[in-house]
């Protein structure tokens, strides 16, 4: 199974883009000791032509790894075929230990990167560099999580045996599984969706007032991340049997087939962006006091602001819109 593309480009990836992360890490250590922007000596001018280096490595490798989660989630559900009682990836990844928690990993990294573009892109649009040593203590942070991702993925992908006998989905997200996702999905419906209703009212609220006031950011970072994980939970507890037509079917991964228009990608994806550029324009809201940023963050919070109400927005849309108009009625 070594020789599948899509395990073939995650393990090449992963461990190009760790290697790369190494790399960069060990310039950022040498930066957050030496970099001095009042220096005019040769070892400054050194530092900084190699930080846009790095922060050019860097942008390709977190971009990566942002769109290395989906081909994560995509090649699994593309191996299910090959385990017994699989039906998707739920199956896929329930074949050896390491398949949760390595998306788990990804999800948490992928927020991480994600959050670190953005403060290197505020960062680079200053004359002096005041993030230079914020960011590149994040990368030293980002780049062992990184590691450990890599060799659960690949300890994952390695392991893999065609025709082992796992778990369906509808084993997996049932309420007989003796999981949180059991609690998750025993309670009731009017509450599951007064959850996250409510939930979206305050994070869109929340980001539309950074938008117009350019103030509030910080309590969006909390609304928008908080949001993000209601929305997963409300896809799995009440609106993906919408789309299956199905009350007992509460897969978050058989949405992502042809047959249902391959949605789950544009779901996923939205609650992603809406999460990252809303808990972005959060992050740098602490850096508004420094001189050089004073004008470039406001602005730079209202589009993160109105990226993340318009994500939420689309992800509720699309949700409602299978409440009002699916043949299921509940």
């Amino acid at each position: 199974m070594t020789f599948h593309s899509g395990i073939l480009a995650l393990l090449l990836g992963s461990g190009l883009t760790t290697a790369m992360l190494a790399s960069a890490a060990t310039v950022g250590a040498r930066i957050i000791r030496q970099w001095d922007i009042g220096s005019g000596s040769e070892q400054q001018l050194e530092l900084e032509r190699k930080t846009y280096l790095v922060s050019t490595v860097m942008g390709y490798c977190l971009g990566f790894q942002i769109l290395s989660l989906f081909l994560f989630i995509y090649t699994a559900d593309t191996l299910s075929p090959m385990f017994i009682g699989a039906m998707c990836a739920a199956g896929s990844l329930k074949v050896n230990g390491f398949g949760y928690p390595a998306l788990l990993l990804k999800i948490g990294n992928c927020l991480l990167a994600g959050l670190w573009l953005i403060v290197n892109h505020t960062d680079n649009q200053a004359h002096d560099y005041p993030l230079i040593r914020i960011k590149y203590w994040g990368l030293l942070a980002i780049t062992p999580l990184l590691f450990v991702e890599t060799m659960v993925q690949t300890s994952y992908l390695l392991s893999l045996k065609p025709n082992i006998i796992t778990s369906c989905c509808g084993m997996l997200f049932s309420t007989d599984s003796n999981t949180v996702v059991s609690e998750l999905l025993a309670l009731p419906l009017p509450v599951a969706q007064a959850i996250f209703f409510a939930s979206a009212s305050i994070a869109m609220a929340s980001g539309l007032y950074v938008f117009l006031k350019t103030k509030g950011a910080s309590f969006l970072f909390l609304a928008s991340g908080l949001h993000g994980a209601v929305s997963i939970m409300a896809l799995v507890s009440f609106i993906s049997i919408y789309f299956y037509e199905l009350p007992t079917h509460h897969c978050p991964f058989c949405i992502l087939h042809q047959e249902y228009g391959y949605i789950g990608y544009v779901l996923y994806g939205l609650i992603l962006a809406g999460a990252v550029s809303g808990m972005g324009a959060g992050v740098i809201d602490r850096f508004r006091a420094i001189a050089s940023l004073h004008a470039v963050i406001p602005p730079m919070q209202r589009r993160l602001a109105l990226i993340s109400t318009v994500s939420m927005a689309g992800f509720v849309l699309i949700a409602g819109y299978e409440l009002l108009f699916s043949n299921l009625k509940m």
